[in-house]
């Protein structure tokens, strides 16, 4: 199967935060954790003020970081969907992985010692259905399929000012971006 990604339409997003309830009520997450967040942006000045949103949850990259830091194996990118996931049999709770994601997406659950992270909601994949974030977007901003058909919806590819470089990682996600999130070239 090919990589599955996220697409992401900046220009639809209205902040409302419905993709990340939905991951936090799906994955029935503790007060605190969030596996996917929805961080808004603001500026300009009258009469031209600007906003935009980023919804985001683990990319599952082409060369994930947090799976060459793992140093017990407990992080790995599985091959029918290319998630990145863990194996909570496996994970000492180190946070090495949690340090190593230039995203900041994987999360550190007090209540087991072990760090916790979007896993693609593999079950619903499995199933037929779409991830429990991008199945909840009222806006349909949010979108999930395989990477490549995902890559020909955006017509800009420049980097975006609030994420690192991409060539770190190579993350599975596409963004159609708002102007005002653009690097300067």
């Amino acid at each position: 199967m090919a990589q599955m990604g996220f697409f992401y339409d900046m220009t639809a997003c209205i902040g409302c935060k419905t993709c990340q309830i939905a991951c936090k009520d799906k994955n029935d997450l503790a007060p605190g954790l969030l596996l996917r967040r929805v961080i808004g942006f603001e500026g300009g000045k009258f009469p031209q003020p600007w906003v935009y949103y980023l919804s985001l949850s683990c990319n599952h990259c082409s060369s994930p970081l947090c799976v060459s830091a793992c140093p017990t194996g407990a992080l790995y990118k599985e091959a029918q969907l290319g998630a990145v996931l863990i194996d909570q049999n496996k994970c000492s709770g180190c946070r090495k992985c949690q340090q190593s994601c230039p995203y900041g997406h994987i999360q550190y659950n007090e209540s087991t010692g072990k760090v916790a992270k979007c896993d693609m909601c593999r079950d619903l994949i499995v199933a037929g259905e779409q991830p429990a974030c991008a199945g909840s977007c009222v806006m349909r901003a949010l979108d999930f399929g395989p990477l490549d058909e995902l890559e020909k919806r955006c017509k800009e590819t420049r980097p975006l000012k609030n994420l690192p470089n991409s060539g770190l990682t190579g993350p599975s996600i596409v963004i159609t971006p708002k102007p005002e999130a653009l690097r300067a070239p």
